[in-house]
């Protein structure tokens, strides 16, 4: 992964983050989120991967359903947020829209995806820190503005 700072005024940076073919995004992000101490902060990105995985919600279960997909894609769309977990580690949210060979699309809360050939990603931090608090009557956690 290649990274540069764009900019850096009041305590807001914004990154490019250039992935690579092979590597992994989500695990990647959140790496360097926690490198940097990105304690709020918006991602969006546009690429394609040989392999990613997704998932839905499913509010009945309070599970996420996983859906694989096997084959390569289009990023079409991935973005979300970073905040900080109870252990103060980065947190991400993200969701992506991938766009199939036959101009199909498969959309979901993003897990994990491998890059072929690049990922480029925009990652823009706030002065600010955002708690992500696990709701237990949700089963996931979500961002409290009260802890913020």
């Amino acid at each position: 992964m290649k990274r540069k700072l764009l900019a850096n005024d009041a305590g807001e940076r914004t990154f490019i983050l250039i992935l690579e073919e092979g590597d992994e995004a989500f695990a990647c992000l959140t790496a360097f989120a926690q490198q940097e101490r990105i304690t709020a902060a918006s991602v969006t990105a546009i690429g394609a991967f040989r392999s990613a995985t997704i998932a839905f919600f499913e509010f009945e279960t309070k599970n996420y359903k996983r859906i694989p997909v096997e084959v390569q894609s289009e990023v079409l769309s991935l973005m979300g947020d970073i905040a900080v977990d109870d252990e103060g580690k980065a947190s991400l949210h993200l969701h992506v829209v991938l766009g199939l060979s036959d101009g199909s699309t498969r959309g979901g809360h993003f897990l994990e995806g491998h890059v072929r050939p690049t990922l480029e990603v925009v990652m823009r931090e706030t002065p600010a820190k955002l708690r992500r608090r696990r709701r237990a009557e949700l089963g996931i956690a979500l961002i409290d503005i009260d802890q913020a």
